[in-house]
């Protein structure tokens, strides 16, 4: 398969006039694709990075958001300062605070020492504050302030610190309709949300997909001694673009990288890929519900074989991590854990399960 480079210009993005090229250069840092979507977003960012405005990247998971938050900062007036980067889902909601604004020795229990906070850290740089609709509407409240003020105080103190910070935040939720369920201060959405920048699915930019899977494994070539890159035969390839991509880059990405390093043949084909990229990516879909009839396969038994696909690829994108495959299906951890004992799913490997 020979595709063309993964940048427009290896490293750069440029603007449509010719006599601001040099004020229009913008370093892509990593960023690969030529989709009219992601142009669009590179053109914002390009655009948002020469002021100090706060933006809102929102998107689903894994479409790069923290990638274009990156790309911001690199592209800034503030590049020779720190980027610091906190999920704000990833931190229990007592310790969030601690972790944003930094404690005093005796704050609270197990509070030995005094802490530096990331709004500290991120002093004369830039703070990008992941997954913020995950954050409590007290902490909110705390938020706000900080951004309105440019400063806080530590957890346990009374001294203000004053930082000079950029605010970047990032959510896969819909604020909007978190506003309206009381879960998102309005007045803290609109502070934020200064810049949007909305990344589409990667299925709603799907010349992207051939290019980034290129970019991965030149990705690969230079971590791994000896890699020879592999080819894609064009079913491997219409397979790929005719998938959905649930998990957007982050499951591309980990797709080529599976295939790359477990396949030992240059060619990659067809029934080298996962049985859930086949099964739905509507490769031959019509010679696929035939085989249903033509194989005897009933009904019911079409629909548990479609079901236990599904389960077993949200299981593998997410390392059998059960609470996140069921947000990656949408549906109760209760019911997926139910359907995985009824449908006797087990991991392909061994690997740990939660």
């Amino acid at each position: 398969m020979t595709l063309a480079s993964p940048f427009a210009a290896q490293n750069q993005f440029k603007g449509t006039c010719d006599s601001e090229s040099q004020k229009n250069i913008f370093n892509r840092a990593g960023i690969a694709g030529t989709s009219q979507g992601l142009i669009k977003v590179l053109d914002t960012a390009r655009k948002v990075s020469k002021s100090d405005s706060s933006v809102l990247i929102t998107g689903e998971s894994g479409t790069g958001k923290e990638l274009i938050a990156k790309a911001i900062h690199k592209n800034s007036s503030r590049k020779k300062g720190p980027l610091v980067v906190i999920n704000c889902g990833a931190i229990p909601g007592e310790l969030l605070e601690s972790e944003l604004f930094g404690h005093e020795k005796g704050a609270f229990t197990g509070a030995h020492r005094a802490r530096t906070g990331r709004f500290e850290l991120a002093d004369q740089g830039t703070i990008f504050l992941d997954e913020i609709g995950d954050m409590s509407p007290e902490l909110q409240v705390k938020l706000l302030r900080a951004i309105q003020e440019r400063q806080f105080e530590r957890v346990g103190g009374s001294a203000t610190i004053k930082v000079d910070i950029r605010v970047i935040s990032a959510t896969n939720k819909d604020l909007l309709a978190a506003i309206e369920d009381g879960l998102f201060r309005e007045d803290l959405y609109y502070r934020l949300n200064v810049i949007p920048i909305h990344i589409l699915p990667l299925r709603e930019r799907k010349e992207d997909i051939l290019i980034l899977s290129d970019y991965f494994q030149k990705s690969l070539s230079k971590r791994l001694n000896g890699y020879q890159r592999k080819i894609f035969c064009t079913s491997v390839e219409q397979a790929l673009l005719n998938y959905d991509w649930p998990g957007n880059i982050r499951e591309l990405e980990n797709l080529i990288e599976r295939i790359s390093v477990l396949v030992e043949e240059q060619t990659i084909e067809l029934n080298d890929l996962p049985e859930y990229i086949v099964n739905n990516s509507g490769t031959n879909i019509s010679t696929s519900v035939a085989s249903v009839f033509d194989n005897g396969v009933g009904f019911n038994q079409a629909v548990d074989q479609y079901q236990k696909s599904l389960i077993l690829h949200a299981l593998e994108e997410t390392r059998w991590v059960k609470a996140r495959a069921a947000a990656l299906l949408k549906m109760n951890r209760t019911t997926l854990v139910e359907k995985i004992k009824k449908m006797k799913i087990e991991p392909k490997s061994e690997m740990p399960v939660f």
